[in-house]
């Protein structure tokens, strides 16, 4: 069987020795959590080397810059994503976003430490941690809270029957449903009574009071929301000079 174009890209990405990480819907699919995923999702370290690299195996490709910002590690570092869009044959079409900066999350080094590697096809991959993805789209969109929950779920439902106590603690910390954070709570009373004073919902949740933790759960979520917002304005009208700039030039 062919591998699929994703595949064929990360090929060339790796083999170009780019460190880069496999994040957004396509690590959710490796994950479990997505049936599938049009787009490649990497997040990069922006020093002078790996870009070196990473534009290399973006030229094997014939992936070209689309929209703003210019593949420039100053817009990369600053928070903004560039998109590719490949050409080459047998990866014509296959989008590629290139991210280095993500809100509330890690910086590159402690994210590659952790990350998580498998083997798809023949193919090693490197992922960001799941912890470190459920970080990652905790975002203003309406499509990746359900993302969080089914990470999340993949995580507590897989898991040995003795799971690390780092993964308890992820758990208790990040579980999105309201029956399985009591559940959990109450299987891990220990860690849960340590870790309340840290998010009400898991207060909430150590006092069995169902209907108050659906309330702060929901309160979590609008206020990671109000921070995505928040976040992006700035970056959005940096964009919007440089499209208009771009066109200016243009004209």
């Amino acid at each position: 069987m062919n591998p699929s174009p994703i595949l064929k890209a990360l090929s060339s990405i790796r083999k170009s020795g780019a460190r880069t990480l496999l994040m957004g819907g396509q690590a959710c699919v490796f994950y479990g959590a997505a049936e599938f995923s049009r787009d490649l999702d990497l997040l990069i370290l922006a020093d002078a080397d790996n870009l070196a690299r990473l534009a290399s195996a973006l030229e094997e490709l014939a992936a070209h810059p689309i929209a703003v910002p210019p593949f420039e590690a100053r817009h990369l570092l600053h928070g903004h994503a560039v998109h590719f869009r490949c050409t080459r044959e047998d990866v014509a079409g296959l989008r590629i976003d290139i991210m280095t900066k993500l809100r509330g999350v890690a910086e590159f080094e402690d994210l590659w430490e952790r990350r998580t590697t498998i083997e798809v096809e023949g193919e090693p991959l490197n992922l960001l941690a799941i912890e470190d993805l459920v970080q990652a789209k905790k975002t203003q969109r309406d499509k990746d809270w359900p993302m969080i929950q089914r990470l999340i779920e993949q995580s507590y439902f897989r898991q040995p029957a003795e799971p690390s106590a780092s993964t308890i603690d992820f758990w208790l910390r990040e579980l999105r449903s309201p029956e399985l954070l009591l559940e959990a709570a109450a299987a891990h009373a220990g860690r849960a009574h340590a870790l309340a004073d840290q998010r009400p919902a898991l207060e909430a949740a150590v006092r069995g009071d169902m209907e108050q933790v659906r309330d702060l759960l929901d309160a979590e979520e609008r206020e990671e929301r109000r921070k995505d917002r928040e976040y992006w304005a700035p970056l959005k009208k940096e964009l919007e000079q440089l499209r208009l700039g771009r066109e200016k030039a243009s004209s």
